[in-house]
Parts: C-alpha cells; structure tokens; sequence
C-alpha cells in the first residue's frame, strides 16, 4: 500500500500533464485509473479549485473583504452552476452589495424548480441560524462571518493555522472543511501562508492512511501526512518513478492529504484484501472523460516555471 501511494500518484499526475498538453486518450495502461475517476494529485489543479482561482480568487475587487466574501460564498456550495445563476441575477456579486433576502430569493426560487445548489463533493451541515432551508443558513453563516471581520481576524492572525483556527470557530465548521476553506481563502492575492505549515487530516484521508500504515497511525495523521510531503523525492526516486511536480513544485502537505483519500479509493479495487475505517469496498464514480480543454492557471504569488 505504502508503494502504491507513490505509484498511483505517478501515474495520476502523468494523466494530469498528459490532458493539459493536449494529448489524445487513454492518457494511461493503469486499467483503474482508466475505468474509475479521480481528482488530481494537486488540490489546485481540479477543476472546481481552478474556476476558483481564475474567476473569483483573481477576478474583480481585490479588496481583503471581497476575496473572503466571493471564496466563502462559492465555497458554501462549491458548485460553479450556483455562482453562475447568483452572478445572472445580481451581476456583480460583492459584500458591498450583499443583501440576504435578495440572495436567499434567488436561491429558494431555484431550490424551488428542482435546480441542484451544493456539491456532492463534500456536505456542509447546515447551522441553526433561524432559516426554513439549508442554502438560507449558509447565507446567515455567511453573514455572521463578514459582519464579525472573518477576514481581518485571519490576515491578523499571519498564518494558516490561525486562518483554520479562526474558522473554526463559527457554527457548523469542523476541523476538516475549516481547512479546506482555509487553503482555498490562501489561494487568493491578500493572504500568503506556507502551505507546509499545517494539515488537518480529513475521514477519507485517515482510511488511506490505516490502510498504508496500519493502525499505529491512528491518531498521528498529521505527522504521516508530514513525512510524505518531506521525503516525496526519495520515494519517487526508489521505485523509479517519474514526477516531475506541478511546474517544478513539489506536492504541499494539502496535496498529500488529499492523496490519501484517492489511494483509499484505489486500493478498494487494487488491493481489497486491505481495510480502512469505513469499510467501504468499491469505488463509486466512474471515469467520464470532458470534451472541453484541461485549463491550467495557478496563483501568481506561486511563482511556477512555465
């Protein structure tokens, strides 16, 4: 298992490169990877994190409140159809402008004709804040989060942890989507924290870590999460495998933790003899190649080779 983490990230990435440079399919022999989908090995290379980045990190205001509002109200749903439909409806979508009943309209409206709001990618449980539906407490949360300076409080605060931490600390953010929201809030201009600095270990990256490492890992994710980032190369370098990074960057400690979660679902198929956590036996997304382009742009601040 421990292996087959550094295969499969091996070869996921070379079928990452493979599609951005245009390259007819398959883009692998890996029979798995061909019949089963999977994110890339950089969080920031998947397609919702890329629309992200390119159309609300750095597109419009880049003043402190506006990036935090755009990211935490697109990452509420994280789901590109919703912010589409609230960006027909409002044009510019801005803090300045927010108005909570408008908001919550057009969404209970399309919530109403059957149209899908969130993600499957992950579930955000809806806080207690006194609305009839979920997407109407997530527009609460989100507004107790911009009236009480979420953003100042993480630019003061000067690092991820903090970031994570001050997140936190509203209803209904656990550990996981905290430092989910945080890395995303990072890839934006106005903050700037090393992404070596802290990982928090999320339900699908622990089955991945039990299963390479076995029960003694339980409870030192982190610290596994840790020597993946730190010995990477070595790793590589022994099974004569070929990774070359993302432009010359080598796999962040997000990158490793989410790499966990994939080889839990690879090894279900790969290796079912070996258990983690959940149980969970098969792999339920199957692999359904897009027709439009693989796009590629990354924080400026990143400084990637082209």
């Amino acid at each position: 298992m421990f292996d087959t983490y550094w295969r499969f990230a091996a070869r996921r990435h070379a079928v990452y490169q493979a599609r951005v440079a245009g390259k007819a399919g398959p883009w692998t022999d890996d029979p798995i990877l061909l019949r089963h989908r999977f994110t890339n090995c950089y969080r920031a290379a998947d397609r919702v994190s890329q629309y992200l980045i390119r159309n609300i990190s750095y597109a419009g205001s880049q003043e402190l409140e506006e990036v935090v509002f755009r990211t935490l109200l697109f990452k509420m749903f994280n789901r590109v159809s919703t912010w589409n439909l609230l960006e027909n409806a409002f044009g510019e979508i801005a803090w300045k402008n927010f108005s909570y009943a408008a908001y919550d309209d057009v969404l209970t409206a399309a919530f109403a004709s059957g149209r899908k709001l969130y993600s499957a990618a992950y579930v955000i449980p809806p806080p207690r804040l006194g609305g009839d539906r979920k997407h109407s407490n997530h527009l609460r949360l989100l507004e107790m989060m911009m009236t009480t300076d979420i953003g100042g409080k993480i630019a003061e605060g000067g690092s991820l942890r903090t970031a994570f931490e001050v997140l936190r600390s509203y209803p209904a953010m656990g550990d996981f989507l905290a430092f989910q929201f945080a890395i995303d809030l990072n890839y934006s201009a106005v903050f700037d924290f090393d992404e070596m600095e802290f990982v928090v270990a999320g339900p699908g990256s622990k089955d991945g870590i039990r299963k390479c490492f076995g029960p003694a890992a339980d409870g030192i994710e982190d610290q596994v999460i840790a020597y993946m980032a730190e010995h990477q190369q070595e790793h590589f370098t022994r099974l004569g495998l070929v990774f070359t990074g993302l432009h010359g960057r080598p796999l962040q400690l997000i990158d490793c933790q989410n790499l966990f979660c994939e080889v839990d679902k690879y090894a279900r198929v790969a290796h079912p003899g070996i258990a983690g956590h959940s149980g969970r036996s098969r792999i339920k997304q199957l692999f359904s190649p897009v027709t439009e382009p693989v796009r590629a742009w990354f924080p400026p601040k990143w400084n990637l080779l082209p």
